[in-house]
């Protein structure tokens, strides 16, 4: 102990030297320590592998896919290493990793990401996120594979094929994603057959005043937008074209007035006010003939139909978001790696940490150096982040001004070859 505390300084913590880490910059070690508390999982004394690195674990797991458990757990505990006074992080058994997964849960890592996950971008540094002073932001779902174990059928489930079922028992999720950013302000999953709005309703919670929410058609029912529109945020959501829709009023930008009605009208039930606008897009003689969208933004005069139709194809940067989970963070691995269904809800919320690590970062590079973030490559940005957190611990917290100045010169280099 004594060597420990000359090496750290007199009243150090471990919530110290991670300070020093690149995930613990997005998640402080305080917070995570926190959140550990409240769920009743978090260790009550000092180890090799506490709780509070098992949870930097979980999200480590998402930025190196193909790395064995063991060498994905050598990257977080080599921090570890300044506890003890070693120049190496130690071993930890395999077994050791699995049995601290189950103690934490998926739980913590879920209530980690609703408290830090939130919308990154500015009106003042950020105009291209809103629209009239409102915030840009869609909502989707998605499904992916997990590993074919008899805890996962159970609990999500196979998609039917034409020889029965698929390989691969599926889980759905879904996500409310800021458009400028790219940054998952909420999410949930369940089962394959879980109906799609089912897993999106939690989502409306993270819904506010102040947002503009973009959604394709599967959301386009009464009770639907009456629990969206119900937040107090403003919704352009795509409906089928043959919905009837009867024209109350037409306006001067081609879009009319309308109602939506409830499927069965009683007490307490009233038709929505909604505007529709209709249009084609030039040059797809393969897409559909109509969009039709509906819309809270009833003024034709502050939010013009041709805006408005233009606006929605934001929609699909939440398209984006998807591609970069499984693409580019996830290296088109097949499935997730965990075999129980609260493995893989962990593992889920761990991936979305992960997510936003890299984005949080790629935010800070590009309001320092005052560019859009799209014009930063996620994929770029991902290996950094996998390059420096192996190295992000290995130094004290007086050090961490190293860490940070490694971010300007990854966007330099990113600026100049753009600008090339």
């Amino acid at each position: 102990m004594a060597r420990t505390k000359a090496i750290l300084g007199a009243g150090a913590r471990l919530s110290d030297y991670l300070s020093a880490s690149l995930l613990a910059r997005v998640y402080p070690a305080p917070l995570v320590n926190e959140v550990l508390d409240e769920h009743g999982c978090n260790s009550q004394r000092v180890r090799l592998f506490p709780a509070s690195a098992g949870v930097y674990y979980c999200m480590a797991l998402s930025l190196y896919p193909e790395a064995s458990y063991e060498s994905v757990l050598a990257a977080v505990v080599d921090g570890l290493a300044w506890m003890r006074g070693d120049a190496t992080g130690g071993n930890v058994a395999k077994s050791s990793i699995s049995q601290l997964r189950t103690k934490i849960g998926h739980a913590p890592l879920k209530e980690l990401h609703r408290r830090s996950c939130v919308p990154l971008a500015l009106p003042c540094q950020h105009p291209d996120s809103f629209y009239g002073g409102l915030r840009l932001v869609a909502i989707d779902g998605s499904n992916f594979d997990v590993p074919d174990e008899a805890q996962n059928v159970a609990a999500f489930g196979y998609p039917g094929s034409r020889t029965g079922h698929a390989g691969y028992p599926q889980v759905r999720c879904a996500a409310l994603v800021e458009c400028g950013t790219h940054a998952i302000i909420a999410a949930n999953l369940g089962a394959y057959r879980t109906g799609e709005w089912e897993i999106c309703r939690p989502l409306l919670a993270a819904l506010a005043p102040g947002m503009l929410c973009l959604a394709d058609r599967g959301f386009n029912g009464y009770e639907h937008f009456k629990a969206a529109s119900g937040t107090g945020a403003e919704l352009l959501w795509r409906c089928t074209s043959n919905r009837r829709l009867p024209v109350l009023e037409s306006l001067s930008d081609g879009s009319y007035l309308s109602t939506i009605q409830p499927p069965k009208p009683g007490r307490g039930t009233q038709a929505i006010n909604v505007r529709v606008i209709e249009y084609r897009l030039p040059g797809m003689p393969n897409g559909p003939p109509r969009y039709r969208l509906m819309t809270t933004l009833l003024d034709h005069r502050k939010s013009p139909a041709l805006e408005l139709a233009a606006l929605y194809h934001e929609r699909w940067e939440v398209e984006a978001v998807f591609d970069e989970l499984k693409t580019h963070l996830h290296q088109g691995r097949r499935t997730l790696r965990s075999k129980t269904a609260e493995g893989v809800r962990q593992e889920f919320y761990g991936w979305l940490l992960a997510h936003y690590a890299v984005r949080w970062l790629m935010h800070q590079a590009a309001s320092e150096h005052r560019i859009k973030q799209r014009s930063l490559s996620f994929t770029a940005h991902v290996q950094l982040l996998r390059r420096t957190q192996p190295r992000s611990g290995a130094f004290p917290p007086r050090a961490t001004q190293k860490a940070q100045a490694l971010v300007p010169t990854a966007t330099r280099t990113r600026r100049n070859t753009t600008q090339r």
